[in-house]
């Protein structure tokens, strides 16, 4: 439903986002929707990783710090994993709430790469082929769109048919019964958050590449657009429920929304006033919000006529 509105609005306010400009729409789509995969993964655990955009930014510094290309992207992908495992420890083994960890880490990394690249844009040393990597393969598939579609296939395939993968649901459900099942719990916060970082790097080496520069600020909208297509996808954020198809919808609907909006000449801010709209509609239209709400409202009720019932029964007392 969310693609099939995403859709129609495109196309009310400008033909060329579905018809002339999908090869923008999937730029958009790849660079977001890769880093709201990997998120995905760590929701479904009910956790949540802030430090994403940053892990992108510090990647694509590192990578343009090393002269040779190819130990540049290694050293990129790597900063992914050392980011994940600090993440992992900092929640599972020392018992820190992921929101505020993962918080910490998104203000340390962004400043780490502020200092790495002196506050300035690093210019890639092998800028051709930078150049030849934005190009396209196949019609408008570029490397970064490939790259996405294979992400996408991988994870799902994780977390559908494999059963590493689908104990994260198990873990994001009911942790406890995941532990008295056998579940390796914090082994698999550890696989998770790995996984976050490692695409998170991914999407900043690749975005270092295509731009044949890094800049220590990049990402600095992608955390948010991230999150709102893993939840316009439907992913629950206390864990248990959601898919990466439901992010891949999401994503690809923020995307055209995005480009529709910016082709239909509406200003940046109206753009997020819009984006904000659609993200509030999709989390409280979502099924198991609403079952949220109604729970609480009966448990009020409930609270209410417990309160009641021995004020009754303590005034009968005092009275005989």
């Amino acid at each position: 439903m969310a693609l099939l509105a995403a859709v129609l609005i495109g196309v009310l306010l400008t033909e060329q986002t579905v018809f002339t400009a999908y090869s923008v729409t999937l730029g958009r789509v790849a660079l977001v929707g890769l880093v709201a995969l990997g998120l995905t993964v760590v929701i479904l655990m009910g956790e949540l990783d802030l430090s994403v955009a940053s892990t992108l930014a510090l990647a694509g510094v590192v990578t343009a710090s090393i002269p040779d290309l190819g130990l540049g992207i290694l050293a990129g992908l790597a900063v992914g994993v050392v980011v994940g495992v600090v993440n992992a420890f900092l929640v599972a083994v020392i018992g820190i709430n992921s929101f505020i960890a993962t918080l910490g880490m998104l203000f340390f990394l962004r400043g780490l790469a502020l200092v790495i690249s002196n506050e300035a844009p690093i210019k890639l040393n092998n800028v051709e082929a930078g150049i030849a990597f934005g190009q396209p393969l196949i019609g408008p598939i570029t490397p970064r769109i490939l790259v996405f579609i294979l992400v996408f296939i991988g994870l799902q395939i994780f977390i559908a048919r494999i059963r590493v993968g689908r104990e994260f649901l198990a873990v994001g459900g009911n942790r406890q019964a995941a532990r008295d099942a056998g579940i390796p719990v914090k082994r698999r916060i550890f696989t998770g958050f790995i996984i976050s970082g490692v695409v998170a790097a991914g999407a900043g080496v690749m975005n270092t590449l295509e731009r044949t520069a890094a800049d220590p600020i990049a990402g600095s909208t992608v955390l948010l657009a991230s999150f709102a297509a893993a939840i316009i996808g439907g992913n629950y954020l206390k864990g248990g429920r959601g898919s990466v198809v439901g992010t891949l919808i999401g994503a690809a609907s923020l995307g055209i929304i995005q480009v529709a909006l910016t082709l239909a000449a509406v200003q940046v801010p109206i753009q997020q006033i819009f984006i904000g709209l659609l993200l509030l509609v999709a989390v409280t239209t979502d099924p198991n919000n609403l079952r949220a709400v109604i729970s609480s409202i009966r448990t009020l009720r409930t609270g209410r006529g417990k309160v009641a019932e021995p004020s009754v029964a303590t005034n009968r007392s005092t009275s005989s």
